[in-house]
């Protein structure tokens, strides 16, 4: 991996650490701040508003060359976890994460740009997927990691290690990453222009109708391994890991998947893997082996649509709308998440059983399977295929032969 490439993973890993780690440890802190684990529910809504809050910045840093906002980025990092590591209630830890969010979707946005520019030709998602592999491993090692922590210290000990984690890749970010241009400057409203047209709004509706779908459930995830799987609370941190392996498994395939097939149709794939997935979470009574199996299996669909879908949208906003379109994807993402735990909340809220949540998930990661079926079927049906046919005339054959383009 080029070392920018593992600068910008490192801010990632703090990042996906930050945002899903509070799922890992959402027992002790609901206990902590004398809340519900319903009511717990609004600590990961707080970060996903924060991430469509911060998309703001974007909008008023389009003159700053993309490191220098990477920087930026990583300062609020620093700031959020700390704070989130100081709260003294949960007003206070709920207005913490939303700044812990704050930077979220636009240092993705801003990150996809950076990674396709150092890209060799034709891996530009494959490098955008190995940036993006920063936020699973954040899943596979930082959240169990996270997760101990709270269990054997102290859940604040989990965001103070992020905030160091934070200042760390502040210092690789300034070192490793190059100096890349800032985007064409095409004003304040032509950064949207690109969102008159429907297809982007086709990407956006299944990153949010999905993602609100997946966590549903996902938001829920360790009590519903404790009280479905029948696992003590000791054994959830590596039950997170192997949720980790599952997205960084699934992150790389779609990179890799997406460099050499329809972008759409690759998102699409990944999301139908999500929705059979929450299914079979309802359908099945649970066990430690089934819930297992189900932990790997939603984690990798999730994370397999992250780099086309990011790929996706910042094609979408070339000519001025590049760092929008990428930080849109995470906005979708992240305000999907809050209402999915708000969706979810309501389902087990109404009588504690743990698959309601998953059901509930259903409808909505379907129809983001619909919509992207859609989009690449209007958007991706011309493949290129057919610029490489070649008409040989018969009176060619045994001599050189001339071909004509069809």
């Amino acid at each position: 991996m080029k070392k920018s490439l593992l600068a910008l993973a490192a801010g990632a890993f703090a990042l996906g650490a930050a945002e899903f780690v509070m799922m890992g440890i959402l027992p002790q802190a609901a206990e902590a701040m004398h809340v519900s684990i319903p009511s717990a529910g609004h600590f990961i809504s707080a970060y996903a508003i924060g991430v469509c809050a911060g998309t703001v910045i974007l909008v008023f840093g389009r003159k700053i060359p993309p490191k220098r906002l990477i920087l930026a980025f990583i300062v609020l990092i620093i700031i959020g976890n700390l704070l989130s590591a100081l709260s003294l209630n949960a007003p206070m830890l709920i207005a913490a994460r939303f700044i812990a969010g704050l930077p979220h979707g636009a240092f993705f946005g801003t990150a996809t740009l950076i990674a396709k520019s150092v890209a060799d030709p034709g891996k530009e998602a494959k490098a955008v997927s190995m940036m993006v592999t920063g936020q699973t491993v954040a899943n596979m090692i930082g959240v169990p990691a996270g997760t101990l922590l709270a269990q054997h210290m102290s859940w604040r000990m989990t965001f103070a290690a992020l905030s160091i984690w934070a200042l760390l890749t502040l210092l690789l970010v300034a070192l490793w990453v190059p100096d890349v241009a800032a985007i064409k400057d095409a004003g304040i409203a032509g950064q949207f222009r690109f969102l008159r047209r429907r297809g982007p709004w086709f990407i956006l509706g299944a990153v949010f109708v999905g993602n609100t779908g997946i966590f549903c459930w996902w938001s829920y995830v360790s009590p519903w391994l404790i009280h479905i799987g029948g696992f003590s609370a000791s054994v959830v941190p590596a039950l997170m890991m192997l949720a980790g392996f599952g997205m960084v498994v699934g992150g790389l395939s779609g990179g890799i998947l997406t460099d050499n097939w329809r972008h759409a149709g690759t998102a699409a794939l990944g999301q139908s893997i999500s929705a059979i997935g929450l299914l079979l979470v309802f359908l099945i009574p649970g066990s430690a082996v089934s819930t297992g199996i189900l932990t790997f299996w939603v984690a990798f669909g999730l994370f397999f649509i992250s780099s086309p879908q990011q790929i996706l949208m910042v094609e979408a906003g070339e000519g001025g709308g590049e760092l929008i379109g990428g930080a849109a994807v995470q906005v979708a993402f992240n305000l999907g998440n809050a209402v999915g735990s708000l969706v979810g909340g309501i389902a087990l809220a109404d009588g504690g059983d743990y698959h309601l949540p998953a059901l509930a998930g259903v409808p909505f990661a379907v129809f983001a399977v619909v919509l992207l079926i859609v989009y690449s079927w209007r958007h991706e049906t011309h493949t290129g295929a057919i610029n490489r046919l070649r008409q040989v005339h018969p009176e060619a054959i045994g001599s050189t032969p001339e071909t004509t383009q069809v």
